[in-house]
């Protein structure tokens, strides 16, 4: 895991070097109008997990910042640009509020930064789609969960 965090360091800075005019890393699949949000660690909701993802890793707030989705949507691991903006999000979050919703929370660091944010319609290019057998493993043992199991149930559903 450390190694792929590393590997992420030295690349990120190489493909924002390459912006293409657009604002956009590459190519990639560009979908318009993505209703965004944003979350901080320290709402209420969210104390309880510290500054920890669901896939268990500290939330980030660099050049490759943590974003959180319906995993039944944008699976875990799905790296995106947001058009305008140098950074590269990650899906490595989730949350109940999200899932049905089509709409993906960014990490902030602070409330203030997370306020600043407000809703957002903005377009975004996956850069890489990440895994629906990654996600549903990491869900499978947290079906105690109702936002859980309807991610799950959207996965399997789709994937017969």
């Amino acid at each position: 895991m450390r190694q792929h965090s590393r590997l992420l360091l030295i690349l990120v800075p190489l493909l924002l070097a390459s912006c293409e005019s657009s604002g956009f890393l590459g190519r990639g699949t560009r979908i318009t109008a993505v209703r965004t949000t944003a979350y901080t660690h320290g709402e209420a909701d969210h104390i309880v997990y510290g500054a920890k993802t669901a896939v268990g890793t500290q939330l980030r707030y660099g050049n490759v910042r943590s974003a959180a989705a319906d995993w039944s949507v944008y699976p875990v691991g799905t790296i995106f640009q947001i058009e305008g903006l140098p950074y590269v999000y990650q899906v490595d979050d989730y949350g109940s509020a999200l899932v049905g919703t089509n709409t993906i929370d960014l990490y902030k660091p602070d409330k203030a930064t997370m306020k600043a944010w407000g809703v957002r319609n903005v377009n975004i290019r996956v850069l890489k789609w990440g895994s629906f057998s990654k996600s549903l493993s990491i869900m499978k043992e947290r079906t105690g969960y109702e936002h859980i199991r309807r991610m799950v149930a959207r996965i399997e559903t789709s994937s017969q």
